[in-house]
């Protein structure tokens, strides 16, 4: 038989934290002890917990368990976010920050010499820079490739509002 776990309310007394179903909570106390499942062998292992059903002491007899009636009392809606330009730039330089940091110590971590050629020009510089610099060419061939595209879709959506706009001489009443 498969059960599915309830969940847990913290300020619920009778949520016993070793007893993840309620039927092994009220169940009478045979072999098995309270942390294990009643079909399971006398000293086997908790399929939930993974606690052997040795270690787990049985719930005295003496301390019984108070009933408390359980009142369901709907969770008020979380109110929505509000997204500011504020917040977003906030975000959009803690996340720079980090890259540069990252950075940093990438470049930090890698400053041995290397020999560079480029169209005929040689250099020795270190290693992170070089990297850095071969980088920062990539993301501006990226952003030349960006710009161009957007220019493209402005000039046709131009194109495209300059087309159903009448004429001002051929406006009707």
């Amino acid at each position: 038989m498969t059960q599915t776990p309830r969940e847990f309310d913290p300020q619920d007394p009778n949520d016993d934290l070793t007893a993840p179903y309620p039927e092994q909570a009220d169940a009478p106390q045979g072999s098995a002890g309270a942390g294990q499942l009643a079909d399971s062998p006398a000293g086997g292992t908790d399929v939930v917990s993974g606690a052997s059903g040795a270690a787990m002491p049985a719930p005295s007899a003496e301390t019984p368990r108070e009933e408390t009636p359980r009142t369901e009392t709907p969770a008020p809606a979380p109110e929505p976010r509000q997204v500011t330009r504020a917040g977003m730039v906030w975000a959009a330089v803690a996340s720079a920050l980090v890259v540069l940091i990252l950075l940093i110590a990438f470049i930090l971590q890698n400053q041995e010499y290397v020999l560079v050629k480029f169209f005929g020009l040689e250099g020795s510089v270190p290693l992170g820079i070089a990297l850095f610099i071969a980088a920062v060419g990539g993301g501006v061939l990226v952003a030349i490739a960006g710009a161009a595209r957007i220019i493209q879709l402005r000039l046709a959506a131009h194109r495209t509002r300059a087309s159903r706009q009448p004429t001002q001489g051929t406006q009707t009443r």
